[in-house]
Order: structure tokens, then C-alpha cells, then sequence
């Protein structure tokens, strides 16, 4: 029967199913918590783009600006809310899928829709709907391939097919612009297609690539050449990098980074995975080692077809995928945590199946049927992530999608006017609600400055960037919105600075208990905490960790006013509310 069915009826049915795969757990992402200092800052950067602040020299950012340059657009016409940024960053979800399936119809549509509904479910769940750069990096990327791939189509005309390479490499080139560090990835998947296109495709793919990234003349021009060079070079690949590395290869019994370990106790897969599957440390282990075991398949594969088929569409586009898969594995050998693998795996995971099929294909005396092969070659993919790694895929989906019709809900509402943020945490969420919120409201006037930061500020590891949105008539009072060890805290670092002439400052010590093995255990006393000692008087503290949490601090956050604001207005008046109580003098900022 399904035979039977039209070409265009069969594209349909392939549509309707992804769109339903994005729809289910819709509802719940758009009210899931999101990740404090990442979805913060993604929501506070295309802000400071509007307000006409410079990304590298007004506020520091390790990536390309287009993606700032995205959202801005996008908030500039619908508004400044979450639920548009959370819609963004659906959108780059979907780019990345898109490229997948287009790809993977090559070989037929059963395997587009296994490939897809694969990279759908992988790229969802790390950290839900968050537009971060990487992720419409990979969007623009994985499009570029499919475009680019397409005019060696049999069908084509030199002139569509040079117009296609032209597409292919715009695309490579605006991924660039998403994320820089991507050109290990773009660069290996164009040298591969130079290699397969005749001259015109390939002056068209590199000049679709130049046009991509010129906006970056734009950037260096406006920001800087040095600020440029410091925030998307030396910041991340020098400074940073120490502070954020996990060890490599991943431990199969200890998890290493504490975002994953907070996940894995807070809210994330809180259903129970009906299948005996392996603990959590070890299911990121073994992902770790399947991608690059996926990834060396795939380019076997690729290499085998290339030398019996080369120039075909199919045996350019594997090869190409191969490349691609290979310049994105710095991502997860970085920091092979669920987030990064999920980053990665997104593309050459998702299709495995096409590579198997290639193998299953390649086989003398093989005699199975198309629609044998297929499945043949998806099931290998769905028990692994069904049986071996659910438990960072499948079930996080599962339970996204149990939050979209009101179970497992495991998140906070913050909210002040329009804005809103839903925290993971409800100790938190009711310190920022019932205690920052109702200070701050109280003491500050529009225009003043606001810093976000760590109650130790010798370590700088992550921050409640997220505070920042919920004041918009506030003015960020630092360069690092984002903080970073290494970096916010360096000894050459501006904050010391910053924070003397801010107006007010919030405190957290949510994250003083963060332990990574790396370089962001390190605590460097730059002068942060003696500039707020001596310049600051502390309004209160409010929140309560759990006892189970282990942090030495009894409070969650504190607001701070500069003494010269003091002397010119006076103690604010009901400043610590029903739900706050005064500093402990003694605290509080560790010598």
C-alpha cells in the first residue's frame, strides 16, 4: 500500500512525522528550566546588540557574532521574551535536522526518517530550547553540506548546479559566523568538495563562502582587531580552556562535570527508563567511544564508495558528511559530557544507518530487498539508543514530552513584569522571586549598574546571568556577563574595576561548591572581593541551600549597594521584605 503512494504524499508523511517528533515535547521545553548563565546570557547579548554594545569589546563572547546578530533581529521584531528566543532556538533545531534528512533521502526515505527522528532527539535534550551558537552552527553547516552535495545531482544543470555550490558555501560561511572555531569542520567538508567539483563549482563554493563570512570585516571594523582576535582566539582556546576541559577518555564510573552531576541529581530524566540499561557514567563513556567509533565507520565507508563510485551524489555526499563529522569531534574531545557528545552526534550518529546500509549494500550474495536494507541498517542505531544510552536521549525526550501534558514538572517560575525564567531549582527560584527581586525593586532607579557574580569571586566558574534580562532599565556593569574561570577572574581581569564603580551587585553561592577537575578549582585572588568589602554595604541575604547541598554558605543570594550610593539615598526602605534577613558581616567573601 505504501507503494502505492505518490512521491509528494510520501515527502508529506516524512514532514508530518518530524514535525510531530518537534511538537511533542514543545510544550514542555518552552516551560522547562533553562541552563542560568547560557539561555542568560543568549538573552542578555542580542539585548546589548540593540542597545548598540559591541560583542568583544563591550561585553566578552567566545563565538562569531551572527548569532547575536540573529536574535537581535528576531527580538527586534517579536520582543524581548523567552518564549522567542526559545522559538529561535527551535528553529536552529530544526536546520540541523533538516540537513540530516535531506542527506539521508538520498538513499531513500525510510532512512530519512530514521536519520532524522535520530538527530532530532539527540540535539533536543542537552539543554532544551536554548539558541546557542553552536547549534545554528551546526544547522548552517549540515544545510551547506546537503546544498553544496546536491549539484553533483545527475539532473542538474551546470548553471543549477553552480548556484547550488554558490548556496552550499553562503551557508558554510554564516556557520562560521555562528561559531568560528566550526572551520575545522567546514574547512575539511570544502576541501573535500573542491576535490569533487570542476572549476566553476568550486570558484562558486569558495566565493558563497567569502560573501558567508564578510560580515566579519563589519565585527573587526566596529569592535576591534585585538578585541576581536582576545575574545574569539585567546580567550577561548588560551584562558578559558583550562577551567572547562574534563578529562579525557571519560571515567565509566564517575561523572566529571558538575553541570552533568547537577542535572543527573536535579530535574533532568526524572521518568524511570523501563529497560535495564548501565549507570550514568558509564552510558557517557561508551557514547563517547561509539561516536568516534561511528565516525571512523563512516569515513571507512565514504573512502570504500569513493573509490568504486567516486563523483556520484551518494558517494560525494558521505564522503563529505565524513570530513564534516571529523572537524566536529574538538567539540566533544573538549568535554565529552552529554551536552557536548549530544552537539556532535547529532550528525554522524544520526546517520549511521547510511553508512550501514552502504555495507549491507557492498555485500556479495546479499539478496534482501530495499526496504530489508533499511531496516536492517536503523536498527543497529535504535537499540543502541534505546538499550545502551538512554538515559541522556531517549528519556530526557520522554520526559520533555510527559512535562508537555503536565507531568514531571520539574521547574520554577521567576518572573518580574513581561519577563520570565524558569529555574530547575525551587530553593533558588524562590530566593530570586521573593528576595533579589522585591531588594533590588526597592532600591534601584533606572540606569543604574548591576552586577551578577559569585559570592567568592576568586572563582568564577558560572553565574545567574539570567538576572540580568529581569532588569532590562539596569545597566550591565561588567564585561563578563559570562563568566568563565580563567577569565572573569584572571589576575589581569577588569572586574576588580568594574565592581567599584557598579551600583549594585548580586551574589550567589549557588555555585560555590564547583568541582571539576580542571583549572576552575583554582581560586585567584585579583582584588574582587576586597573592591566589594570596601566599597559595598550589603542590603541582605536571601534563600537557604538544602542541607543535602554541600556548600558552606547559608545563604543563596545577597544584594549589594554601593556605599556612594548610599550616602546619596539613603537605606532603601523595605528592602529585605518578608522573605530576606541581614548580611552575616562576617561572611560571607572568603580571604
Amino acid at each position: 500500500m505504501i507503494d502505492r503512494l505518490s512521491p509528494r504524499t510520501k515527502q508529506w508523511i516524512l514532514r508530518t512525522f518530524l514535525a510531530a517528533g518537534f511538537l511533542l515535547p514543545l510544550r514542555g521545553l518552552l516551560r522547562s528550566q533553562g541552563p542560568p548563565m547560557e539561555e542568560g546570557f543568549m538573552l542578555v547579548f542580542p539585548e546589548q546588540v540593540l542597545r548598540g554594545y559591541l560583542p568583544n569589546e563591550d561585553f566578552l563572547h567566545l563565538y562569531g557574532p551572527g548569532s547575536l546578530w540573529w536574535l537581535a533581529g528576531i527580538f527586534k521584531i517579536f520582543g524581548m521574551l523567552l518564549e522567542v528566543e526559545r522559538l529561535a532556538a527551535l528553529v536552529q533545531m530544526v536546520a540541523v535536522v533538516s540537513g540530516v534528512t535531506i542527506i539521508a533521502k538520498r538513499w531513500s526515505r525510510t532512512l530519512a526518517l530514521a536519520c532524522g527522528g535520530v538527530s532530532l532527539v539527540i540535539i533536543i535534550p542537552p539543554i532544551g530550547l536554548t539558541a546557542l551558537a553552536w547549534v545554528g552552527a551546526v544547522g548552517l553547516g549540515i544545510l551547506g553540506v546537503a546544498c553544496a552535495t546536491a549539484s553533483v545531482g545527475e539532473d542538474k544543470s551546470e548553471r543549477g548546479a553552480a548556484r547550488l555550490a554558490f548556496f552550499g558555501g553562503l551557508l558554510f560561511g554564516s556557520a562560521l559566523l555562528f561559531r568560528l572555531d566550526l572551520v575545522v569542520a567546514v574547512g575539511l567538508a570544502g576541501i573535500s568538495l573542491v576535490r569533487a567539483f570542476d572549476k566553476r563549482r568550486r570558484l562558486n563554493l569558495i566565493s558563497g563562502v567569502l560573501v558567508g563570512i564578510s560580515p566579519y570585516l563589519v565585527h573587526i571594523a566596529t569592535a576591534g582587531p585585538y578585541n576581536v582576535f582576545r575574545g574569539m582566539v585567546l580567550d577561548p582556546v588560551v584562558y578559558l580552556r583550562g577551567g572547562r576541559t574534563l578529562p579525557l577518555p571519560p571515567s565509566f564510573t564517575t561523572l566529571a562535570g558538575f553541570l552533568q552531576r547537577a542535572g543527573d541529581y536535579g530535574s533532568v530524566g526524572k521518568l524511570d527508563w523501563p529497560l535495564p540499561t548501565f549507570g550514568a557514567a558509564a552510558q557517557i563513556a561508551i557514547w563517547f567511544w561509539a561516536l568516534l567509533a561511528t565516525v571512523g565507520l563512516i569515513m571507512y565507508v565514504a573512502t570504500r564508495r569513493n573509490r568504486r563510485t567516486g563523483g556520484t551524489l551518494r558517494s560525494v555526499s558521505l564522503i563529505t558528511v565524513a570530513w564534516f563529522s571529523i572537524g566536529l569531534l574538538p567539540q566533544a574531545m573538549q568535554r565529552a559530557d552529554s551536552a557536548h557528545l549530544a552537539w556532535v552526534s547529532c550528525v554522524p550518529l544520526a546517520l549511521l544507518p547510511v553508512a550501514i546500509r552502504e555495507l549491507l549494500e557492498s555485500r556479495r550474495g546479499l539478496s534482501w530487498t530495499p526496504r530489508h536494507l533499511d531496516l536492517a541498517a536503523v536498527l543497529p542505531i535504535v537499540l543502541f539508543i534505546s538499550l545502551v544510552i538512554p538515559r541522556y536521549i531517549l528519556n530526557t525526550y520522554a520526559d520533555f514530552t510527559a512535562q508537555t501534558f503536565g507531568r514531571h514538572r520539574y521547574s520554577y517560575l521567576v518572573e518580574r513584569g513581561d519577563r520570565r525564567f524558569y529555574y530547575g531549582r525551587i530553593e533558588v527560584a524562590d530566593a530570586a522571586q521573593y528576595g533579589v527581586i522585591p531588594a533590588l525593586d526597592a532600591a534601584s532607579h533606572s540606569g543604574d549598574s548591576l552586577i551578577v557574580a559569585t559570592a567568592d569571586l576568586r572563582k568564577t566558574p558560572y553565574s545567574d546571568a539570567y538576572l540580568y534580562y529581569l532588569y532590562p532599565e539596569l545597566k550591565v556593569g561588567t564585561y563578563y556577563i559570562e563568566m568563565d574561570p580563567g577569565v572573569a577572574n584572571a589576575a589581569d581581569s577588569k572586574l576588580p574595576q568594574e565592581i567599584a564603580v557598579a551600583d549594585f551587585l548580586v551574589l550567589s553561592s549557588v555555585w560555590h561548591d564547583w568541582d571539576e577537575p580542571n583549572d576552575a578549582r583554582d581560586a585567584i585572588d585579583n582584588g574582587s572581593n576586597s573592591a566589594v568589602r570596601e566599597n559595598f554595604v550589603c542590603l541582605g541575604e536571601f534563600g537557604m541551600l538544602p542541607p543535602s547541598a554541600p556548600a558552606p554558605m547559608d545563604f543563596i543570594y545577597q544584594v549589594w549597594m554601593n556605599e556612594a550610593l548610599v550616602a546619596e539615598r539613603g537605606l532603601p526602605h523595605g528592602a529585605l521584605g518578608e522573605h530576606g534577613r541581614a548580611c552575616s558581616q562576617g561572611l560571607m567573601l572568603a580571604d
